[in-house]
């Protein structure tokens, strides 16, 4: 098991956003956390990440207890997890290379292995010509792909990505599916997911968590979850 979240609660202003939830992702899974907006499941990404912290439960990544009981126990540089935000969060005034280059130049990562981190992974997401540009001149999903490539150039174990091709017209959101896909195959990274869209969730996902209302309410397969929705009454996600 890479990632355990026990028990986990948080709330904001005395209003509860995620309810005692638990979970385990083994390695390798593709889990997409589906649900509506407004539900939690960004505010349980972030508290994997780290960047928030849990009011009450405990989160364990790779063995190591990462967050307990409102505490952070490891920051989020030294979990060995990467996010891809919904806005992207791309540096605009840095070229795409140098966009790839903030984190690992934080971690003081030798130059020449710095570089050569930086140019496969523009190779594996298809970007090398683009490298020298800045994201402002790239479309939206080159943006995206920018995106991805400065999470994985990290070499993270766990890869979060939080609705991250919600802006793209339906073509472009299925091409870069199968990208991910071929990615986190080639990778053999762990993929922590969320969106509110069903056909996104079953077609990336070996496991699909349903929460509604900050709570876990049906964990499955993409065909478990399908029947699971098609027979509930709520249609909120």
């Amino acid at each position: 098991m890479i990632v355990k979240i026990d028990n986990v609660s948080k709330s904001y202003n005395k209003h509860s956003v995620i309810k005692a939830i638990s979970l385990d992702i083994e390695k390798g899974e593709r889990v997409v956390i589906l649900g509506p907006s407004g539900c939690g499941k960004t505010t349980l990404l972030r508290i994997v990440a780290g960047f928030i912290h849990p009011d009450q439960g405990k989160v364990i990544i790779d063995g190591n207890v990462v967050a307990d009981n409102g505490k952070c126990i490891i920051e989020p540089e030294n979990r060995q997890v990467g996010m891809v935000f919904q806005d992207l969060a791309l540096w605009p005034h840095m070229s795409n290379y140098k966009n790839l280059e903030f984190g690992l130049k934080a971690k003081k990562i030798p130059k020449v292995e710095k570089r050569k981190r930086i140019d496969k992974i523009f190779e594996k997401v298809q970007m090398t010509q683009f490298k020298n540009v800045y994201p402002g001149e790239l479309s939206g999903g080159q943006q995206q792909r920018i995106a991805l490539a400065r999470a994985l150039v990290m070499q993270p174990k766990i890869l979060l990505m939080d609705e991250p091709l919600s802006s793209l017209d339906a073509d472009l959101s299925l091409t870069l599916r199968k990208e991910i896909l071929r990615l986190q195959g080639e990778l053999a990274i762990t993929l922590i997911y969320v969106t509110h869209d069903r056909e996104e969730a079953f077609s990336l996902a070996t496991k699909i968590v349903v929460i509604e209302s900050g709570r876990v309410k049906k964990i499955g397969t993409a065909k478990e979850i399908s029947n699971y929705l098609s027979r509930s009454s709520n249609d909120g996600c």
